[in-house]
């Protein structure tokens, strides 16, 4: 893949010469660029470079990442990240040199901690060695995690391992460690907080039962805040410095909307002399950054609800606050089960099904989401491959369906990327490796696979729509004056599809809980009280008459 991968050039792109917007390029080059920036610049200027072109987006650790990156780079080739004059360059050896940093990063973090939770998994879900290895194998060759991260080019995997060492953290009881690890995911890519709020449910969870641990839930807090400090402390420390060295350079930076916001609500004055005024001004700056509001609901065709709900009711006709608070309240809907149940049965086998529960909810509902987000719930919803039961039919059918939509949801982004060749071949492998469809569909025809008819035919009906949209995409041009036709079916489609895999996922979690028979007994226990209640009533009634 790294010999056929050429980075994508945008469709704005321009050549700048004629007064039209400079080229943006790809993905590929917002990593290169972020190296560059970071590599050349004082810490004071990381968030506020050129923010036009490919400013900063990301947390501090992203940042701290790029900068030793880029520190090792420049040791082989120093034009590869040389201050503006390396703009949109892409060079084979830089290619080489790229596609090893997102090896060696993976298989620094992502892999071992995949291998220790897989291994955590089998063991709680009594699964042989040989089980194990599968599962774990077909966990890696998750194609959709291939395609974005070595194909298309980002660092997702580095955010994802951070999560995984908090999933297993979880569950060997380690919650001082799981503070840490998901911290630093969080600090590495801000869409972690996909899984946060059900991560703080379970650690509020294991503080109250079976008793209320006080010391435990204070140790929670502080390591939590100690973490976050440490992830800044580098930022901070930089900025002042920064500061120290040129005075002046609390002038030139211009503080966000956020920065006057605080300030306002602060019993002291802070200018650009204050003690306070350099940590106030870069923190708000990232803040700004990290979660920029103003970009809108979501950016380009995203298989989420909102994005299709737009293809039918056109929602830019409402402002940007308001569908940011729309968008809040129905986000907190979607994640309010699987946090509800957490908290309240924090059993460790619940733990990838809340993950994946609470990710797709944000996926589907929350504010400014991308086709790449849709890692997220495939991570918790693909490791129950290496849990008890599932390499059974029913989680092999259900994982594999959801990884073949997610991927299939992606198409339009790897197309752009010229990534038709690899999606297919990758596509194929994974779905023989688990002897599913596309390739496969023996597995649904055979009747007793375990499944109900109606999860046979739900997978089917959308195996045989992406397959016929493929074709139909390939072959057929779309009618003029609407371009896009075939992408917004796709997102249709996979946000109908998402929608399904977040009811299963929700159902699976309250029905393995428990909460679902304690709701029936305690129905069935007042239908008993009832229906002894009403003899006594009628003899109440007829001594009433009597009288």
């Amino acid at each position: 893949m790294s010999a056929i991968h050429k980075p994508r050039k945008k469709a704005r792109k321009a050549n700048g010469t004629d007064g039209s917007a400079p080229p943006m390029y790809g993905d590929f080059e917002a990593q290169r660029h972020w190296m560059e920036v970071t590599l050349h610049l004082p810490m004071a200027k990381w968030y506020f470079y050129d923010l036009e072109y490919w400013g900063l987006d990301y947390p501090p650790l992203t940042a701290y990442h790029s900068w030793l990156l880029g520190k090792i780079g420049s040791l082989f080739n120093p034009s590869w990240f040389a201050q503006d004059s390396s703009r949109g360059h892409e060079s084979p050896d830089l290619k080489v040199y790229m596609r090893a940093t997102a090896l060696v990063s993976e298989y620094l973090i992502y892999v071992p901690a995949l291998i220790i939770l897989n291994r955590k998994l089998a063991r709680n879900g009594g699964l042989s060695v040989w089980e194990s290895s599968i599962a774990l194998t077909a966990i890696l060759m998750q194609p959709a995690t291939m395609l974005v991260d070595h194909a298309h080019f980002q660092y997702n995997t580095v955010m994802l391992g951070f999560t995984l060492a908090t999933m297993s953290s979880l569950l060997a009881g380690r919650y001082f460690w799981s503070c840490v690890f998901f911290v630093a995911a969080l600090g590495f890519k801000q869409m972690a907080l996909y899984y946060a709020p059900v991560v703080f449910a379970y650690l509020v969870g294991v503080s109250i039962q079976p008793r209320i641990d006080v010391a435990r839930f204070a140790g929670i807090a502080l390591t939590t805040l100690l973490s976050f400090a440490v992830l800044f402390a580098p930022l901070l420390l930089g900025a002042y410095y920064n500061h120290y060295r040129d005075p002046q350079i609390g002038l030139v930076l211009e503080p966000p909307e956020l920065f006057s916001l605080i300030e306002r609500m602060l019993p002291l004055k802070i200018d650009s002399r204050s003690l306070f005024y350099p940590a106030l001004l870069h923190l708000t700056q990232a803040v700004h950054r990290i979660f920029p509001l103003a970009r809108g609901l979501f950016e380009d065709k995203v298989a989420n609800l909102w994005c299709s709900l737009h293809t039918v009711y056109k929602l830019n006709r409402f402002s940007v606050s308001r569908l940011s608070r729309v968008s809040l309240f129905a986000t907190l809907a979607a994640v309010t089960p699987s946090c509800l149940v957490i908290a309240v049965a924090p059993r460790k086998s619940l733990i990838p099904y809340a993950f994946a529960s609470c990710a797709w909810g944000f996926f589907l509902c929350s504010f400014q989401v991308h086709e790449k987000s849709v890692l997220l719930p495939l991570l918790p919803m693909t490791i129950l491959l290496g849990g008890e039961g599932g390499l059974g039919p029913e989680i092999r059918a259900w994982v594999g369906w959801a990884n073949y939509l997610g991927v299939w949801t992606m198409f339009p982004l790897l197309k752009r990327d010229q990534l038709r060749t690899p999606y297919t071949a990758l596509s194929l492998l994974w779905a023989y490796l688990l002897n599913l469809p596309p390739g496969w569909t023996s597995f649904y025809s055979v009747n007793n696979n375990g499944l109900s008819p109606y999860t046979n035919a739900l997978h089917m009906t959308f195996y045989a729509i992406t397959f016929a949209w493929n074709i139909v995409e390939a072959t057929v041009t779309p009618p003029n004056g609407k371009p896009d036709l075939w992408v917004v079916i796709n997102c249709i489609i996979g946000a109908a599809g998402f929608g399904v895999c977040y009811l299963w996922c929700t159902w699976q979690l309250l029905s393995k809980s428990g909460v679902l028979d304690y709701l029936q007994a305690s129905r069935v226990q007042a239908t008993d009280k009832l229906t002894a209640a009403k003899p006594e009533q009628g003899k109440f009634n007829s001594k009433t008459k009597k009288a």
